[in-house]
């Protein structure tokens, strides 16, 4: 263990930390679903290394690349790990798994846009009193959020070719084919067309200018760990799910708590990236991960999905509730306005955050 360790620090410049802590991490999804209380603990040990692991690597190659590109490669990273967990768990459970994707989209919404952002905009006016960012980018990819999250989970609920919150097979298509037609466009304006958009430059900012460059190699090893280090943050989770459904239970909580802690855990190394760079005055790259994720969850999921249940002939229930409808709606309108003026203050992090408390809290007490 001592030479491995000092052939990652020799090798890839890279902290030994956070190269050993995701393969304890790794190994320990092989132990399967924790039998005990102190091997759950571990577990959740092992978690939470992986988690800021990830994050000091998605750091890593955030300052090779540049920005956006840091940003964007975290948020996918994470999302195609969670897509293929969600997969998996439809074509393991099949029809009981029909509102799973649902559940996980409007849940990361809710995380990414009311909990990251509160909180990012909280701990940063905290500390710089106000922050800047490039409105146009954020602009912009809120306007694609509202579209992707109406299509996607509140129309199914008011069309007539198929009965309740589903959509009809050629209906799931035209919303699958949609989806990654907006998010590829949000991709190509964020890196190419209209990478300026995206990017927002201040002098006091912690831009990782005063910092050594980060080799090819050193990225390229910060790359691969980072996937290991996110895979075994998403299926640690998965096998901590039954310790987390006991708790539940034991709290009289509904089953659907269950899934907002899971994404938590999930969308932990964003939103711990997020906070790092709102207190370092890097509120761009805050909203960035939070926006970016929220349209990656919903463009990559609903294409995912719509496969695999129209393969199997699964019914995807996608409508949301009238109370997760509402709560939506407050969401999208909320940060329109809050997100409009260029600068954001602890006002707009309380506003969020007050939402958020709400989805949680109507959740548990419906």
């Amino acid at each position: 263990m001592i030479l491995a360790t000092s052939t990652a620090r020799n090798l890839w410049g890279l902290k030994p930390w956070a190269v050993v802590m995701p393969l304890l991490a790794a190994a320990a999804i092989f132990v399967g679903k924790p039998a005990s209380a102190p091997l759950a603990i571990l577990c959740a040990v092992l978690l939470a290394g992986a988690i800021m692991a990830a994050v000091y690597h998605a750091e890593v190659l955030a300052h090779y690349l540049g920005e956006p590109f840091g940003t964007l490669t975290l948020a996918l990273a994470v999302t195609i790990i969670e897509v293929a967990l969600i997969v998996s768990i439809m074509l393991s459970e099949g029809a009981q798994a029909q509102a799973l994707a649902r559940d996980t989209l409007i849940a990361a919404i809710m995380i990414t846009i009311n909990g990251i952002v509160g909180i990012c905009l909280l701990a940063g006016g905290r500390i710089h009193h106000e922050q800047t960012y490039t409105q146009s980018g954020v602009s912009a990819g809120l306007a694609m959020l509202a579209t992707l999250s109406v299509l996607t989970l509140v129309l199914p609920n008011f069309t007539t070719s198929a009965a309740g919150p589903f959509y009809a097979p050629q209906q799931l298509v035209f919303v699958a084919v949609v989806s990654l037609i907006i998010y590829a466009t949000f991709v190509v304006a964020q890196t190419i067309r209209h990478r300026d958009h995206f990017l927002h430059r201040i002098e006091d900012a912690d831009d990782h200018a005063h910092q050594a460059p980060v080799s090819r190699s050193q990225a390229l090893a910060a790359g691969a760990v980072l996937i290991i280090a996110l895979v075994g943050v998403v299926l640690l989770a998965k096998n901590l799910s039954p310790t987390i459904e006991a708790a539940v239970e034991a709290m009289g909580a509904p089953r659907a708590l269950v899934g907002i802690v899971i994404a938590g855990l999930i969308l932990a190394p964003e939103g711990f990236a997020a906070l790092a760079a709102a207190r370092a005055n890097r509120v761009q790259t805050s909203l960035n991960l939070a926006i970016g994720s929220a349209l990656a969850t919903i463009g990559l999921t609903i294409p995912a999905v719509a496969i695999v249940a129209l393969a199997l002939h699964l019914d995807l229930e996608l409508g949301l509730s009238m109370r997760g409808t509402v709560l939506l709606a407050l969401t999208l309108l909320v940060a329109t306005i809050t997100l409009s003026r260029g600068r954001t203050t602890v006002v707009q992090g309380v506003i969020h955050l007050v939402i958020f408390a709400t989805f949680l809290f109507t959740t548990i007490v419906p």
